[in-house]
């Protein structure tokens, strides 16, 4: 041990600045302790709705303000309960905010009574954290923390802790500043897990002035502080000490989360380690101050991440974050600038304009074939190939993703869960899938009935799933994918299933089945899709009134598509819809019978033979040994006239397998842009659309799902089936 000796006049100066020190340190803390909270942050402003006149918006956001400073604060605890409260306070303010958008200054009784029961929910869960912090505060504790002691050696586990190194300034004494007081007041904030004196700046025995501060401590602190709040500790010596604060390495990845999650704005790495709580706003000044110190060896000023790593304010792997945020920010922003925003009207203009291109250009290749001029047929050729680019180029500005769509789904399962007491995970997969603009308008509401009828119907209370052994909690996945030219939807619950027996007991007693009549599983589970039927025994505010899933079925169909159900008794159901990629133009392929043109959709064939032999009746056709079932169209929509001798099959792709469709002729592929039937012909079964060939006639298109129902209900329905000749190809 070193000695050190002091006269007598210098040992009473040093004990008379002490006291002094001691007097203006505890006088100031007091003050700080009134006048700011531990977390040194403002308190939050009620906004500016008062300057426009809008009381109610005021006085509503001032008490939801309230409670987001609680829980920044940490004085409230997030919970179910109050992610509710702050949703329905969000819907309760987007009405406020629609009402005075549309000229209403004035709320009605209805929103003024919803609005009241609101406020009153977010006032009892602020009262309560309020209390609680109050309590504690009455106990002689600070709200979060109590008191700790300084003298930990044993760390319980210092990967969880802020790393604090302070060195104080040589004139702490002399300003009246007491330096354990920060140690304990940094302490009060936390668990300090280890604590070590730094004792590099002790000079030697001849050197020692009394009246200078040699001290310097490191700590290691685990608070729920955030850096700002551990900054402000040394607010009144700030400037006379060096301090460094590092977040703690089990933390690192929280903060490399919030840094990625900062909004896609262009920003200054400073900026970017402030914002994200990396960093504050003294050591950005300083860190500022020393960049400009500092010069590399070609005489440029040395990179701020750089600079804020050597005065150790944050870690190299913070600094590496900030810098790959802000170049994939970089790259967005370049990517949008390469953007323009059109209007969808003008969209739709273009794609009726394309329309119109491709029918001129068909003609046009149609002319140019009857003239038997080789230069002009390979003119028009050219010019087909540079239309279809021009289409297909139409079509994707047209295209949209449908995880739009998709998201608002969270929302709504979570209020239902809630509404039904059932606990209920959303999984959705392929929110990146593209299909045109107006087909994603119109789906929404049919993948709403089903996935409410999933929630109500499929998933079971947690009891019920604990006792057959599944999860407590439930789960409904939502997917889309490109499939053959179609877009594929797919709505998956792992609840109870479809009973095929009750929804045959159902059927009958509302009189859709006869009671002696058998259908199998899938036929009797595709009944759900009926006008008025449900298995739900009581009726609800979410189903049981049997027009929702008839609504899902006609609302597919009109957008050219189909929907199909599998289900096992205790394992689930699965809905799928199946949806056109555009509703405009599409790839076809042109036959004929007899007088009439019909296209068949280009992505649905599969391939086409030869049929040599003239059929009264629909068969089947032995196709290298696999039994096709054979639609006549002919027959189908009792088209007159002589039949010919040699006619054409096109074999077709459908859910259920394949299938044939006999024609007279085949006229090979044809672009199609697809007009919708009149409302004459809204009836008409097997039909999708029509079309105008470059001879100016019009062409039906066909619907192959139709077409393929009405090959699954022919070998239901008949018991011949399997007995039926196989005609040779």
């Amino acid at each position: 041990m070193r000695s050190i000796q002091f006269s007598s006049r210098k040992r009473r100066n040093f004990w008379k600045r002490w006291k002094m020190a001691c007097c203006v340190w505890n006088r100031a803390t007091m003050m700080m302790k009134r006048s700011m909270p531990f977390s040194g942050r403002p308190t939050p402003s009620r906004g500016g709705a008062g300057v426009v006149n809008l009381g109610d918006v005021e006085q509503f956001t001032h008490v939801l303000e309230s409670l987001l400073d609680d829980l920044r604060t940490h004085q409230q605890v997030i919970s179910s309960e109050l992610v509710s409260a702050l949703l329905q306070a969000c819907d309760c303010l987007k009405v406020m905010l629609n009402r005075v958008a549309a000229g209403q200054l004035q709320a009605d009784a209805d929103e003024h009574a919803h609005a009241e029961e609101v406020m009153t929910t977010l006032k009892a869960m602020h009262g309560a954290s309020t209390h609680g912090a109050s309590t504690a505060a009455e106990g002689g504790q600070h709200p979060r923390r109590q008191e700790q002691r300084l003298d930990v050696e044993a760390p319980e586990s210092m990967s969880e802790g802020w790393l604090i190194r302070v060195q104080f300034g040589r004139d702490m004494l002399r300003s009246g500043m007491e330096p354990l007081a920060f140690l304990r007041h940094l302490a009060s904030l936390g668990d300090v897990l280890h604590m070590q004196t730094l004792s590099e700046s002790l000079p030697e025995c001849d050197a020692f002035d009394p009246e200078s501060c040699y001290l310097g401590f490191e700590m290691i602190l685990r608070t729920e502080s955030g850096k700002e709040a551990l900054e402000k500790v040394f607010m009144f010596c700030r400037d006379e000490c060096e301090l460094s604060i590092l977040p703690p390495p089990a933390r690192l990845d929280d903060f490399v989360s919030r840094l990625h999650a900062l909004p896609d704005e262009q920003m200054r790495i400073g900026e970017m380690l402030v914002r994200s709580g990396v960093l504050t706003q003294g050591e950005l000044a300083q860190g500022l101050r020393g960049q400009e110190e500092l010069t590399d060896e070609h005489g440029e000023s040395v990179p701020l991440g750089e600079v804020l790593v050597q005065q150790q304010f944050v870690q190299p792997e913070l600094v590496e974050a900030a810098v790959g945020k802000q170049k994939l920010v970089q790259e967005k922003l370049n990517a949008d600038a390469r953007l323009i925003r059109v209007k969808a009207d003008k969209l739709d203009q273009l794609i009726d304009l394309v329309g119109e291109l491709v029918i001129a250009g068909a003609s046009a290749s149609l002319l140019a074939r009857q003239s038997g001029q080789s230069a002009l047929v390979e003119a028009t050729s050219l010019l087909g190939r540079l239309v279809e680019d021009i289409r297909d180029s139409a079509l994707q500005l047209h295209m949209v993703q449908i995880g739009e769509t998709f998201r608002r789904f969270y929302r709504v399962v979570r209020d239902l869960s809630k509404e039904m007491g059932k606990e209920i995970n959303l999984v959705v997969s392929g929110g990146d899938t593209e299909l045109d603009k107006s087909v994603v308008e119109k789906i929404a509401d049919p993948l709403m009935h089903l996935i409410r009828n999933a929630i109500d119907h499929g998933i079971e209370p947690a009891a019920e799933r604990l006792a057959s052994g599944k999860p407590s909690m439930g789960s409904v996945s939502l997917s889309a994918r490109h499939d053959s030219g179609s877009i594929v939807i797919e709505v998956i619950d792992d609840g109870r299933g479809i009973d095929p027996a009750r929804i045959q007991a159902k059927a009958i007693e509302r009189g859709l089945l006869h009671p002696g009549q058998v259908l199998s599983d899938k036929e009797l589970i595709n009944l759900i899709f009926e006008p008025g039927f449900s298995t739900a025994d009581k009726v609800s505010n979410i189903s049981g009134r049997g027009v929702g899933m008839d609504v899902v079925r006609k609302n597919v169909q009109a957008l050219r598509g189909m929907v199909d159900v599998s289900s096992k008794v205790g394992h689930g159901s699965i809905f799928t819809i199946r949806l056109p990629l555009t509703l405009a133009i599409i790839d076809g392929f042109l036959t004929a019978v007899g007088s009439a043109s019909y296209v068949v959709p280009l992505d649905s064939v599969v391939e086409c033979v030869e049929f040599n032999q003239t059929q009264r009746g629909d068969a089947f056709l032995n196709l290298r040994g696999e039994a096709l079932p054979l639609i006549d169209i002919r027959r189908l929509f009792a088209i007159e006239g002589e039949v010919p001798r040699r006619r054409n099959v096109v074999v077709i792709r459908h859910d259920n397998g394949r299938a044939g469709l006999v024609v007279d002729r085949l006229l090979g592929e044809f672009q199609t842009v697809i007009k919708p039937l009149g409302a004459l012909f809204r009836h008409e079964r097997c039909l999708s659309g029509s079309t105008i060939l470059g001879s100016g006639e019009v062409a039906l298109i066909l619907d192959v799902q139709a077409l393929a129902r009405l090959i699954v209900g022919r070998e239901s329905s008949s018991a011949s089936v399997q007995g039926a000749e196989l005609l040779p190809a």
